[in-house]
């Protein structure tokens, strides 16, 4: 497969030495298929329609159907907001699972790798509506992910659903709004409340940096609002950070300001500030805390004690987890190794509890 620069997701920020290491998509078992499913007439929650929603996906392995037609092998894995589906192809996902023997070998699953609305390549405002694009949320998004699993793969149970950041808080509206479609859930760095204090908060200035900047002009801009951009992008890559391992790689002014170079350069380039401030935006309306009894099937939920954006200070991990029927919370120590927020998609952090948790 061609190596390409990853494009990882914003809300899923590496350090800059971290990311700069890993930035080429890994060649998996098995030859990545995408596709292409367009919904008509897709009602938003706001009440706007979009006369064709554009799903777009990569999948792994081929689908195993059993004497009824229902397909027995499928697994769903939720990108980050800024992501795509085309993430998991990362050499620290990919080489660790999607590969011959791994948790999720295509030679045994089906692995579905949805780009969410505005994401990828998913309908998105950068492909000319601006701002005039629907005002989606993560009800939307999770909403369009079920239509494209049942009308358009024809997948109507899925063995594992799998979500990292934004993915992993689709995964808990997965389990409240579709209880028991996925046999089991996988949700990583996340938390099942509302956006709220910092977490809401940085988020906020992303958009305000944005919508600040003359050159935004209400989202229909001719150039892209490069001073807006630059503050977004700062913030992305601060609330990202782990403080460990950037002190141990990075531990002079000069080290630090030449990998700060380079990562926000490698950020920033291909950025659309329609979408950027979309794609942050749509967490506004996030909280599944009151529903979280309704998620029947068994749940593994990881955070990363190093996480600027879940900090384990706030307790609502060990609270919550509780009202869960069969959940198990795990908090990974911050270490030299974990990678702040984005622990979620380092598989070596974590795999060895997913097989457990797939043996069960």
């Amino acid at each position: 497969m061609r190596r390409l620069l990853l494009t990882l997701a914003a809300c899923a920020a590496l350090s800059p030495v971290v990311a700069a290491s890993s930035s080429v998509w890994a060649a998996p078992a098995v030859t990545p298929k995408e596709g292409d499913f367009v919904v008509r007439d897709f009602k938003f929650g706001s009440g706007e329609t979009l006369p064709e929603l554009r799903l777009h996906y990569t999948t792994l392995g081929e689908p195993r159907r059993d004497a009824q037609g229902r397909v027995t092998n499928a697994v769903m894995v939720l990108h980050g907001t800024g992501g795509s589906g085309k993430q998991f192809l990362s050499p620290q996902f990919a080489d660790e699972l999607l590969v011959p023997g791994g948790l999720l070998d295509p030679a045994k699953w089906y692995v579905i790798l949805p780009d969410g609305i505005g994401h990828g390549k998913s309908s998105k405002p950068s492909d000319g509506l601006k701002a005039r694009f629907p005002r989606y949320d993560y009800d939307d998004m999770v909403r369009a992910q079920h239509q494209l699993l049942v009308e358009g793969l024809k997948v109507d149970r899925l063995q594992l659903l799998m979500g990292t950041s934004m993915g992993c808080m689709h995964g808990f509206v997965w389990g409240e709004t579709y209880p028991g479609f996925a046999a089991k859930l996988a949700p990583f760095a996340c938390q099942p409340v509302a956006i709220a204090g910092r977490n809401r908060m940085w988020r906020k200035m992303t958009i305000d940096a944005i919508k600040a900047d003359p050159a935004w002009n209400g989202g229909d801009y001719v150039q892209q609002p490069m001073q807006g951009l630059r503050t977004a992008t700062d913030f992305l890559i601060i609330a990202g950070a782990s403080a460990l391992p950037m002190q141990l790689a990075l531990p002079t002014r000069e080290a630090t300001d030449k990998a700060l170079e380079a990562d926000f350069n490698r950020r920033i380039a291909g950025l659309d500030a329609n979408d950027l401030l979309y794609q942050v935006d749509a967490s506004r309306t996030y909280d599944p805390s009151a529903g979280l009894e309704k998620v029947e099937v068994p749940v593994l939920w990881i955070n990363s004690a190093d996480d600027f954006i879940n900090p384990p200070e706030l307790g609502i991990a060990e609270r919550e987890v509780k009202r869960l029927k069969k959940g198990e919370f795990v908090l990974l120590p911050a270490s030299e190794k974990t990678k702040g927020h984005g622990s979620h998609t380092w598989a070596v952090l974590w795999k060895d509890r997913l097989a457990a948790f797939l043996a069960k």
